[in-house]
Protein backbone atom coordinates (compact mmCIF):
# COMPACT_ATOMS: atom_id res chain seq x y z
CA UNK A 1 0.00 0.00 0.00
CA UNK A 2 1.38 3.70 -1.25
CA UNK A 3 1.61 5.75 2.02
CA UNK A 4 2.31 9.52 2.47
CA UNK A 5 6.11 10.65 3.01
CA UNK A 6 7.25 10.83 6.35
CA UNK A 7 10.09 13.27 8.02
CA UNK A 8 12.60 11.46 9.32
CA UNK A 9 12.54 10.53 13.39
CA UNK A 10 14.05 12.63 15.82
CA UNK A 11 17.79 11.32 16.69
CA UNK A 12 17.70 10.97 20.26
CA UNK A 13 14.25 8.92 19.95
CA UNK A 14 15.67 6.19 18.33
CA UNK A 15 20.06 5.96 18.90
CA UNK A 16 19.57 4.12 21.82
CA UNK A 17 19.91 0.17 20.77
CA UNK A 18 19.55 -1.99 17.90
CA UNK A 19 16.01 -2.70 17.50
CA UNK A 20 14.06 -5.88 15.09
CA UNK A 21 11.01 -6.21 12.91
CA UNK A 22 9.25 -3.18 12.00
CA UNK A 23 10.59 0.32 12.79
CA UNK A 24 9.07 3.20 14.55
CA UNK A 25 7.03 5.99 12.76
CA UNK A 26 9.29 8.64 11.67
CA UNK A 27 8.15 11.91 13.18
CA UNK A 28 9.39 15.93 12.55
CA UNK A 29 13.03 16.54 13.06
CA UNK A 30 14.04 20.70 13.44
CA UNK A 31 17.34 21.49 11.33
CA UNK A 32 19.95 24.38 11.94
CA UNK A 33 19.19 24.54 8.14
CA UNK A 34 15.78 25.47 8.48
CA UNK A 35 14.30 24.83 5.34
CA UNK A 36 15.41 21.42 4.92
CA UNK A 37 13.62 18.82 5.11
CA UNK A 38 14.04 15.06 5.36
CA UNK A 39 11.79 12.08 4.09
CA UNK A 40 13.14 8.86 4.54
CA UNK A 41 11.87 4.98 4.14
CA UNK A 42 13.60 1.77 5.08
CA UNK A 43 13.14 -1.69 4.99
CA UNK A 44 15.37 -5.18 5.20
CA UNK A 45 14.27 -8.53 4.17
CA UNK A 46 16.68 -11.48 4.28
CA UNK A 47 15.48 -12.95 0.78
CA UNK A 48 14.32 -15.99 -0.55
CA UNK A 49 17.55 -18.68 -0.13
CA UNK A 50 19.28 -17.21 3.22
CA UNK A 51 18.34 -18.80 6.76
CA UNK A 52 18.48 -15.71 8.25
CA UNK A 53 19.40 -11.63 8.18
CA UNK A 54 23.25 -10.88 8.15
CA UNK A 55 21.89 -7.06 7.22
CA UNK A 56 21.69 -3.97 9.64
CA UNK A 57 20.92 -0.28 9.54
CA UNK A 58 20.21 2.90 11.29
CA UNK A 59 17.89 5.53 9.86
CA UNK A 60 17.61 8.47 12.47
CA UNK A 61 18.45 11.90 11.55
CA UNK A 62 21.68 12.84 10.44
CA UNK A 63 22.90 9.56 9.85
CA UNK A 64 21.39 6.80 7.43
CA UNK A 65 23.80 3.23 6.55
CA UNK A 66 23.57 0.03 5.83
CA UNK A 67 25.89 -2.52 7.05
CA UNK A 68 26.27 -6.07 5.02
CA UNK A 69 27.71 -9.02 7.69
CA UNK A 70 29.89 -11.59 6.45
CA UNK A 71 30.98 -14.84 8.28
CA UNK A 72 27.86 -17.34 8.68
CA UNK A 73 27.43 -19.46 12.06
CA UNK A 74 25.63 -15.50 13.63
CA UNK A 75 29.26 -13.73 13.10
CA UNK A 76 28.04 -11.53 10.04
CA UNK A 77 24.90 -10.16 12.27
CA UNK A 78 27.22 -10.18 15.07
CA UNK A 79 29.86 -7.92 12.86
CA UNK A 80 26.91 -5.58 11.20
CA UNK A 81 25.19 -4.84 14.61
CA UNK A 82 28.36 -3.58 16.21
CA UNK A 83 28.91 -1.69 13.18
CA UNK A 84 25.79 0.53 13.38
CA UNK A 85 25.38 0.33 17.20
CA UNK A 86 28.44 1.71 17.54
CA UNK A 87 27.61 4.53 14.42
CA UNK A 88 24.91 5.39 16.88
CA UNK A 89 26.71 6.69 19.35
CA UNK A 90 27.84 9.55 17.52
CA UNK A 91 26.92 12.67 19.27
CA UNK A 92 25.04 14.17 16.59
CA UNK A 93 22.64 11.65 16.86
CA UNK A 94 21.70 12.68 20.66
CA UNK A 95 22.25 16.38 20.03
CA UNK A 96 20.87 16.73 16.93
CA UNK A 97 23.30 18.89 15.29
CA UNK A 98 24.70 18.25 11.56
CA UNK A 99 28.52 19.32 12.25
CA UNK A 100 29.73 15.67 11.87
CA UNK A 101 33.24 15.28 10.12
CA UNK A 102 34.57 12.29 8.31
CA UNK A 103 37.47 12.46 10.86
CA UNK A 104 35.25 12.09 13.56
CA UNK A 105 33.24 9.26 12.30
CA UNK A 106 36.43 7.10 11.09
CA UNK A 107 37.38 7.26 14.53
CA UNK A 108 33.93 5.41 15.06
CA UNK A 109 34.43 2.91 12.79
CA UNK A 110 38.23 2.36 13.72
CA UNK A 111 36.15 1.64 17.10
CA UNK A 112 33.63 -0.78 15.62
CA UNK A 113 36.63 -2.81 14.00
CA UNK A 114 38.38 -3.24 16.96
CA UNK A 115 35.16 -4.44 18.78
CA UNK A 116 34.09 -6.73 15.51
CA UNK A 117 37.39 -8.34 16.13
CA UNK A 118 37.20 -8.83 19.47
CA UNK A 119 34.07 -10.11 19.63
CA UNK A 120 34.62 -12.65 16.62
CA UNK A 121 37.75 -13.23 16.75
CA UNK A 122 38.16 -12.20 13.35
CA UNK A 123 35.80 -14.48 11.95
CA UNK A 124 33.61 -12.02 11.16
CA UNK A 125 33.42 -8.54 9.13
CA UNK A 126 31.08 -6.09 7.69
CA UNK A 127 30.80 -3.47 4.60
CA UNK A 128 29.71 -0.34 5.60
CA UNK A 129 27.88 2.29 3.22
CA UNK A 130 25.54 5.72 3.81
CA UNK A 131 25.43 9.07 4.21
CA UNK A 132 25.30 11.86 6.87
CA UNK A 133 23.71 14.99 6.82
CA UNK A 134 25.90 17.73 7.53
CA UNK A 135 26.02 21.77 7.36
CA UNK A 136 28.90 23.69 6.24
CA UNK A 137 28.68 27.78 6.82
CA UNK A 138 25.24 27.23 6.55
CA UNK A 139 24.61 24.88 3.48
CA UNK A 140 23.63 21.50 3.89
CA UNK A 141 25.67 18.70 1.94
CA UNK A 142 25.47 14.36 1.83
CA UNK A 143 28.96 13.03 3.88
CA UNK A 144 28.60 9.85 1.91
CA UNK A 145 30.82 7.08 3.38
CA UNK A 146 31.93 3.22 2.12
CA UNK A 147 33.95 0.60 2.90
CA UNK A 148 33.13 -2.46 0.90
CA UNK A 149 30.90 -3.07 -1.92
CA UNK A 150 27.33 -1.94 -0.37
CA UNK A 151 26.46 1.54 -2.46
CA UNK A 152 24.90 4.44 -1.99
CA UNK A 153 23.49 5.76 -4.96
CA UNK A 154 22.29 9.48 -6.02
CA UNK A 155 18.55 10.70 -8.14
CA UNK A 156 18.83 14.38 -8.74
CA UNK A 157 17.60 15.87 -11.31
CA UNK A 158 16.30 12.84 -12.83
CA UNK A 159 19.37 11.18 -13.27
CA UNK A 160 21.07 8.28 -11.08
CA UNK A 161 24.89 8.08 -10.26
CA UNK A 162 26.60 5.56 -7.82
CA UNK A 163 28.21 8.20 -5.57
CA UNK A 164 29.85 5.43 -3.56
CA UNK A 165 32.91 3.03 -5.13
CA UNK A 166 32.88 -0.87 -4.51
CA UNK A 167 36.20 -1.98 -2.43
CA UNK A 168 35.61 -5.41 -4.34
CA UNK A 169 38.12 -7.28 -6.68
CA UNK A 170 35.67 -6.76 -9.87
CA UNK A 171 35.96 -3.31 -9.52
CA UNK A 172 39.58 -3.32 -9.38
CA UNK A 173 39.61 -5.25 -12.78
CA UNK A 174 36.96 -2.93 -14.15
CA UNK A 175 39.56 -0.07 -13.24
CA UNK A 176 42.23 -1.99 -14.92
CA UNK A 177 40.11 -1.75 -17.86
CA UNK A 178 39.86 -5.79 -18.09
CA UNK A 179 36.56 -6.49 -17.69
CA UNK A 180 33.39 -4.41 -18.12
CA UNK A 181 30.65 -3.55 -15.69
CA UNK A 182 28.49 -6.04 -17.57
CA UNK A 183 31.32 -8.43 -17.30
CA UNK A 184 31.62 -8.01 -13.47
CA UNK A 185 28.00 -8.62 -12.64
CA UNK A 186 28.53 -12.10 -13.52
CA UNK A 187 32.00 -12.45 -12.55
CA UNK A 188 32.20 -15.43 -10.36
CA UNK A 189 34.81 -13.03 -7.80
CA UNK A 190 32.62 -10.68 -7.75
CA UNK A 191 31.90 -10.96 -4.18
CA UNK A 192 35.36 -10.72 -2.35
CA UNK A 193 35.73 -7.65 -1.39
CA UNK A 194 38.85 -5.84 -0.67
CA UNK A 195 38.19 -3.28 2.58
CA UNK A 196 35.48 -4.26 5.49
CA UNK A 197 35.54 -3.75 9.31
CA UNK A 198 36.46 -6.22 11.32
CA UNK A 199 38.58 -8.45 9.11
CA UNK A 200 41.42 -7.94 6.82
CA UNK A 201 44.17 -5.14 6.65
CA UNK A 202 42.18 -2.50 4.72
CA UNK A 203 39.79 -0.55 7.29
CA UNK A 204 39.70 3.05 6.30
CA UNK A 205 36.69 4.24 4.54
CA UNK A 206 35.98 6.70 1.29
CA UNK A 207 34.18 10.01 1.86
CA UNK A 208 32.63 12.19 -0.53
CA UNK A 209 30.97 15.52 0.52
CA UNK A 210 27.79 16.76 -2.20
CA UNK A 211 25.95 19.67 -1.60
CA UNK A 212 22.03 18.79 -1.21
CA UNK A 213 20.18 20.03 -3.94
CA UNK A 214 16.01 20.09 -3.99
CA UNK A 215 14.78 16.94 -4.95
CA UNK A 216 17.98 14.98 -3.96
CA UNK A 217 16.55 11.49 -3.42
CA UNK A 218 19.36 9.38 -2.14
CA UNK A 219 19.22 4.89 -1.79
CA UNK A 220 21.69 3.61 0.58
CA UNK A 221 21.81 -0.14 -0.04
CA UNK A 222 23.44 -3.53 0.43
CA UNK A 223 24.27 -5.60 -2.49
CA UNK A 224 21.24 -8.27 -1.98
CA UNK A 225 19.67 -4.90 -3.98
CA UNK A 226 22.20 -4.12 -6.85
CA UNK A 227 23.28 -8.14 -6.88
CA UNK A 228 19.46 -8.62 -8.60
CA UNK A 229 18.77 -5.04 -10.08
CA UNK A 230 20.23 -2.96 -12.87
CA UNK A 231 21.01 0.75 -12.56
CA UNK A 232 18.54 0.88 -15.17
CA UNK A 233 15.63 -0.73 -12.41
CA UNK A 234 16.89 0.98 -9.83
CA UNK A 235 16.08 4.22 -11.51
CA UNK A 236 13.00 3.63 -12.58
CA UNK A 237 11.27 2.45 -9.27
CA UNK A 238 13.22 5.52 -7.72
CA UNK A 239 12.08 8.21 -10.56
CA UNK A 240 8.38 6.90 -10.63
CA UNK A 241 7.38 6.12 -7.00
CA UNK A 242 7.14 9.79 -5.11
CA UNK A 243 6.74 8.17 -1.93
CA UNK A 244 10.21 6.88 0.01
CA UNK A 245 9.09 4.08 1.90
CA UNK A 246 6.74 2.84 -0.99
CA UNK A 247 10.10 3.02 -3.23
CA UNK A 248 11.58 0.91 -0.49
CA UNK A 249 8.95 -1.34 -0.66
CA UNK A 250 9.10 -1.93 -4.56
CA UNK A 251 12.90 -1.71 -4.91
CA UNK A 252 12.83 -4.87 -1.96
CA UNK A 253 9.74 -6.62 -3.85
CA UNK A 254 11.71 -5.88 -6.92
CA UNK A 255 14.97 -7.55 -6.30
CA UNK A 256 12.99 -10.82 -4.47
CA UNK A 257 11.26 -11.10 -7.94
CA UNK A 258 14.70 -11.28 -9.73
CA UNK A 259 16.03 -14.38 -7.52
CA UNK A 260 16.06 -12.47 -4.21
CA UNK A 261 19.63 -14.68 -3.65
CA UNK A 262 20.80 -12.68 -0.36
CA UNK A 263 19.37 -10.46 2.10
CA UNK A 264 18.30 -7.21 0.82
CA UNK A 265 18.12 -3.89 2.44
CA UNK A 266 16.96 -0.26 1.69
CA UNK A 267 17.10 3.59 2.95
CA UNK A 268 15.41 5.79 0.98
CA UNK A 269 16.10 9.83 2.08
CA UNK A 270 14.23 12.91 -0.03
CA UNK A 271 15.55 16.06 0.69
CA UNK A 272 13.15 19.71 -0.19
CA UNK A 273 13.26 22.71 0.80
CA UNK A 274 16.69 23.12 -0.04
CA UNK A 275 18.59 26.55 1.63
CA UNK A 276 21.73 26.34 -0.52
CA UNK A 277 23.94 24.33 -2.91
CA UNK A 278 27.39 24.91 -4.55
CA UNK A 279 31.11 24.25 -4.32
CA UNK A 280 34.43 23.11 -5.44
CA UNK A 281 34.21 19.21 -6.62
CA UNK A 282 37.50 16.87 -6.14
CA UNK A 283 38.23 13.44 -5.58
CA UNK A 284 37.33 11.44 -2.74
CA UNK A 285 39.72 10.80 0.29
CA UNK A 286 40.47 8.87 3.26
CA UNK A 287 40.25 10.19 6.60
CA UNK A 288 43.80 9.46 6.73
CA UNK A 289 44.44 12.01 4.25
CA UNK A 290 41.48 14.13 4.84
CA UNK A 291 27.82 -20.29 -6.95
CA UNK A 292 28.06 -19.01 -3.65
CA UNK A 293 26.29 -15.59 -3.03
CA UNK A 294 27.91 -14.55 -0.20
CA UNK A 295 30.22 -11.53 0.35
CA UNK A 296 33.98 -12.36 1.01
CA UNK A 297 36.27 -10.50 2.62
CA UNK A 298 39.97 -10.69 0.19
CA UNK A 299 41.81 -11.98 3.04
CA UNK A 300 41.42 -15.54 3.76
CA UNK A 301 40.18 -14.82 7.55
CA UNK A 302 36.37 -15.51 7.11
CA UNK A 303 35.26 -19.50 6.51
CA UNK A 304 33.94 -18.70 2.61
CA UNK A 305 32.08 -22.17 2.80
CA UNK A 306 29.84 -21.23 5.50
CA UNK A 307 26.20 -20.94 5.16
CA UNK A 308 24.49 -16.82 5.86
CA UNK A 309 23.49 -17.46 9.69
CA UNK A 310 22.54 -14.99 12.20
CA UNK A 311 21.35 -14.20 15.79
CA UNK A 312 18.05 -13.99 16.63
CA UNK A 313 16.95 -10.84 15.21
CA UNK A 314 18.32 -8.55 12.30
CA UNK A 315 19.95 -5.58 13.78
CA UNK A 316 18.26 -2.26 13.08
CA UNK A 317 18.40 1.53 14.32
CA UNK A 318 15.18 3.04 12.44
CA UNK A 319 13.85 5.71 12.81
CA UNK A 320 28.22 6.08 -13.34
CA UNK A 321 29.90 6.87 -10.44
CA UNK A 322 32.52 8.76 -13.03
CA UNK A 323 29.76 11.67 -13.40
CA UNK A 324 29.59 11.72 -9.66
CA UNK A 325 30.75 15.10 -8.11
CA UNK A 326 31.96 15.29 -5.15
CA UNK A 327 33.45 17.42 -2.85
CA UNK A 328 37.11 17.58 -1.55
CA UNK A 329 37.34 16.32 3.07
CA UNK A 330 40.29 18.56 5.17
CA UNK A 331 41.32 16.78 7.69
CA UNK A 332 39.04 18.82 10.28
CA UNK A 333 35.99 18.18 8.31
CA UNK A 334 35.44 21.59 6.58
CA UNK A 335 34.82 21.89 3.02
CA UNK A 336 38.73 22.29 0.97
CA UNK A 337 38.01 25.43 -1.11
CA UNK A 338 35.32 26.87 0.03
CA UNK A 339 16.28 -10.89 10.93
CA UNK A 340 14.04 -13.78 9.90
CA UNK A 341 11.21 -11.70 8.93
CA UNK A 342 11.33 -8.69 7.10
CA UNK A 343 12.03 -4.86 8.39
CA UNK A 344 10.35 -1.98 7.68
CA UNK A 345 9.41 1.63 8.35
CA UNK A 346 6.11 2.08 9.07
CA UNK A 347 4.24 5.22 8.92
Amino acid sequence: MTTQPSPVPPAAATAGAARSAAGSAPSGVPSDAPNLRLNCGYGTDRGLRREMNEDSYIAADPVFAVADGMGGHEAGEIASGICVRTLAGIPQLATGERDATAAGLQQYLVQADADIREATGSRAGTTLTGVVVVEQRGVPYWLVMNIGDSRTYRLSQGKLSQVSVDHSEVQELVDAGEITKAEAAVHPRRHVVTRALGTGDETEADYWLLPVEEGDRMLVCSDGLNGELDDEQIAGILAGEPDPQAAVDQLIQAALRSGGRDNVTCIVVDASNVAGDGGAHTAPRTPGEAEDENTLPRPELVDTDVLPASISETQDITADSAATEVLDVAPDGAVADAPDRDSRGKR
